[in-house]
């Protein structure tokens, strides 16, 4: 792949963009255009940068990630789309790797991820810093030791940094806009690609830094968004998908998903819930199946041990 082009989807959140953009400027390759899909009415006051920026409007009431995606790619020029989340810092690499990548693999690439704790990007940071206090997520497999490895279930595709050749992007129709708010419609997205037979596949390299924010893991936060898009899924596939976090659900007692039945939200969460879903500064990531297996048997959550 000779031109790559990063697409990055953000509402609120500036400060995690201006880092986006500090990284791109810091590539070995750079990447001939950042595209910055615009999920709010203003758009963003980003510092001056040697990466050309382009800012597009996508709007909607609830997060339209999907749609975001599609304009996104539909606005760039390059012969591969990079794609990284609002909290996503690039490593120096990262550009070069999945063009090296692409050209050898005409289908998806997932690169790596590591975790930043709340005070790693408080103020001016280093790669060095980073590497230091970053984490990898324990509920997420790790690269390969070198090169491309197939992932044979679509369902470890994660939206958050991934790359595709733009005119394969395009060939797939992209994402499903029906899909809005938070949840499914990358798995969906993964989906389409395996029953074309399509490859997703691991990468080492394609590093990214994930910034920290507040956030739910079973993310309570998006109730309403989770269930109606694991229906959609469902209506499409005939199976729903977010299995793990409908599961917690139940067992949080707010919702209802019988087998063949709508799923019925039965409460609202409340600040118990949101007490103990919630992600801590010194928290690198929030950790789903610890807080799953503390539901179930009724105890606090034992969060994950944090390097001093």
């Amino acid at each position: 792949m000779s031109t790559v082009s990063v697409v990055t989807l953000a509402k609120g959140r500036p400060a995690h963009l201006a880092n986006v953009l500090r990284g791109l400027e810091r590539q070995t390759q750079a990447p001939v255009e950042f595209i910055v899909a615009v999920m709010q009415d203003d758009l963003y006051d980003l510092p001056a940068s040697s990466v050309p920026v382009r800012q597009i409007r996508v709007p909607g009431e609830a997060l339209p990630l999907a749609a975001a995606r599609n304009r996104g790619v539909a606005a760039a020029t390059g012969d591969a789309v990079v794609f990284l989340d609002v909290d996503c810092i690039p490593a120096p690499d990262l550009v070069a790797d999945y063009a090296q990548g692409l050209a050898t693999l005409d289908g998806l690439l997932m690169g790596e991820v590591m975790h930043l704790p709340e005070a790693a990007t408080l103020g001016a940071w280093t790669y060095e810093g980073l590497a230091g206090v970053a984490e990898k997520h324990s509920d997420r497999r790790g690269p390969p030791a070198s090169g491309l490895e197939i992932c044979r279930d679509y369902r470890c595709f994660w939206s958050l940094n991934f790359a595709i050749r733009r005119a394969t992007f395009l060939a797939t129709g992209g994402f499903d806009e029906r899909y809005t708010g938070y949840g499914g419609e990358d798995t969906d997205f993964g989906k389409a690609l395996d029953q074309r037979g399509l490859p997703i596949a691991w990468m080492k390299g394609g590093l990214a830094y994930h910034q920290y924010h507040p956030h739910h893991m079973p993310p309570v936060h998006h109730l309403d968004s989770v269930v109606r898009n694991a229906e959609l899924f469902e209506a499409k596939w005939g199976y729903r998908t977010m299995g793990h976090w409908l599961h917690a659900f139940r067992v949080m007692g707010l919702i209802d998903d019988t087998p063949d039945r709508p799923i019925r939200i039965l409460r609202r969460p409340d600040a118990g819930d949101l007490a103990l879903t919630g992600q801590q500064g010194h928290q690198p990531y929030t950790n789903s199946a610890s807080v799953i297996r503390a539901i179930e048997a009724r105890e606090e959550p034992v969060q994950d041990a944090v390097p001093a």
